[in-house]
């Protein structure tokens, strides 16, 4: 059975006793097992709309998720989610932490904290393990979060800005952290970002949205090897190839605002 993430005519809408918003339209997308594929799109275009419909934390008005042609109807072990906040238990130890979604499938408490320290280890945290949330950096934090998202295994790994609250050192090491995890696994990654050089750096392909209600305006290949030079003219041609795109997409309603008006 393929394990490819196939997303069919996606639409979701969000209603209100005043009105409905259109989030995504008619969004299609296959993606293959082991890719790593950025979203990028304007504000509050429908990126993390679309990472919560793939976690099945709500439900699409119409369309269907399916991850090796199992449908997805709600959260399950085979999706895992990276949020920018990064959404950790601060009662709990680092290894605690990371020991959740082991904790919740009913494995055993030795194997947890087994299971927990390789990946603790795999994420550079060894000698953190028993520090509490408020101990550690905001790099450290989301270290944290990579490897309770990963302990489970999940064939898909979705990551909503993860690294959008860091500072550019502690940023430019976690994505390269994120590709050491890449080069060892061979899990899915869709990885939502407001940075195209941090898309570029990363992605095999890159997926630009329209404004609201999103589409995909273009899906870009990058094709450049890794470890990649962000200096390199080929990564400055795509880098400028996208922003244009992404510049062309916010400018698009204003000058059809323009032409309602009459020009005015």
């Amino acid at each position: 059975m393929s394990e490819k993430i196939v997303i069919n005519h996606l639409r979701k809408v969000y209603k209100t006793d005043e009105q409905e918003t259109v989030a995504l339209e008619d969004f299609s997308l296959e993606i293959q097992k082991g890719e790593l594929i950025s979203i990028v799109g304007p504000s509050g275009c429908g990126k993390t709309t679309l990472l919560r419909l793939i976690a099945g934390l709500m439900e699409p008005s119409s369309g269907e998720v399916s991850i090796g042609g199992k449908k997805c109807t709600g959260p399950g072990p085979d999706r895992g989610m990276v949020f920018q906040e990064f959404a950790l238990f601060p009662w709990r130890s680092v290894r605690k932490n990371v020991e959740f979604g082991l904790e919740i499938a009913g494995v055993p408490a030795e194997q947890r904290r087994k299971t927990a320290e390789r990946y603790i280890r795999a994420v550079g945290l060894e000698g953190f393990e028993d520090h509490r949330v408020h101990e550690l950096s905001g790099g450290m934090k989301q270290r944290v979060g990579i490897a309770r998202a990963l302990v489970t295994k999940p064939d898909v790994l979705l990551m909503d800005e993860p690294f959008g609250a860091l500072d550019a050192q502690t940023r430019n090491i976690m994505q390269g952290e994120l590709l050491r995890i890449v080069e060892k696994t061979d899990t899915t990654i869709l990885f939502v970002t407001h940075s195209v050089d941090e898309a570029v750096y990363l992605s095999d392909r890159i997926v630009v949205l329209t404004k609201r209600p999103a589409s995909i305006k273009d899906i870009v290949d990058i094709g450049i090897p890794r470890p990649r030079d962000r200096a390199s003219p080929e990564f400055i041609r795509l880098r400028k190839q996208i922003l244009t795109e992404l510049e062309d997409e916010n400018v698009r309603p204003a000058v059809h605002a323009e032409a309602l008006n009459g020009g005015k």
